[in-house]
């Protein structure tokens, strides 16, 4: 009876749950647990005033990601990979600032549970890349990834899928190449191109059909813009991008990558 009644006081005094990080950062790899995380000697409470994926302010228990990141150089480029298969292609260099835009990584305390994203989904934990000044980046809703539950350090994306590569005989300052940019930053971390890319989130914008060969007009820069306004359904997913976040000139770089590469489609 003694021993059940020590068992039983050891599971109540213990966590709800032990969700772990897994840090894939070469020869500086490590996994952090939820306990260890909350007790890092740079945690601290912060505050969002804007969350990107609960559309209101939030408190967080947050540690600075840089101070996690260990090795890792600006010009190194990461990618995290959330539970759902999102994965985030982000450049380390805003990740490292420790000033202006500042990236976090929120944790979910066991004993004080995020509230769910909406009714009938979980919360964003248990581990959420976060931003204070956001504006000061600009920081894209990409690079608030939730869910998270690895971060590697990998080659830049262009060297990994040269099958999302536009024509080379293109000059480095063409359009379609500054289009080819805000794919990787707004589209990849859902989306892959010509079976190019880590995501399982989101169709592929080029195999069999390009969405540029499908929507006619400006169709597919509303669909951009509003996607529920457009093709409304209740598990669609895909947000919107706000002129703040793409301005008009960047969403027509993005469709005009999307249309030359309408013309570069590779065999499956």
């Amino acid at each position: 009876m003694k021993a059940l009644l020590m068992i039983g006081a050891l599971l109540l005094s213990s966590p709800l749950y032990a969700a772990q990080l897994v840090l894939d950062l070469g020869a500086n790899a490590r996994t952090w647990q939820t306990e260890a995380l909350l007790k890092h000697p740079e945690a601290r409470t912060i505050q969002i005033a804007e969350d990107v994926s609960y559309k209101k302010p939030m408190t967080y228990r947050a540690v600075p990601l840089a101070a996690l990141l260990t090795g890792v150089q600006p010009s190194d480029h990461l990618q995290a990979v959330a539970l759902d298969g999102f994965a985030a292609e982000m450049p380390a260099a805003p990740l490292l600032e420790r000033h202006g835009a500042r990236a976090w990584l929120a944790i979910e305390d066991p004993a004080s549970p995020w509230p769910p994203l909406s009714e009938g989904k979980s919360s964003a934990g248990p581990f959420y890349l976060v931003w204070t000044d956001p504006q000061a980046g600009p920081i894209s809703p990409e690079q608030w990834p939730y869910a998270v539950a690895t971060i590697k350090r990998l080659p830049a994306v262009a060297e990994r899928f040269p099958a999302l590569l536009p024509a080379a005989s293109l000059a480095k300052d063409d359009p379609v190449n500054k289009g080819f940019e805000l794919f990787q930053k707004h589209c990849l971390a859902c989306h892959r191109l010509n079976g190019a890319g880590d995501a399982q989130f989101g169709p592929d914008l080029n195999i069999p059909f390009n969405p540029t060969e499908y929507f006619s007009g400006d169709f597919l820069k509303h669909y951009i813009r509003d996607p529920q306004g457009l093709r409304r359904w209740p598990q669609g997913k895909m947000p919107g991008f706000s002129a703040a976040v793409l301005p008009d000139s960047e969403l027509d770089l993005l469709v005009g990558y999307l249309k030359h590469m309408a013309g570069r489609k590779q065999p499956q």
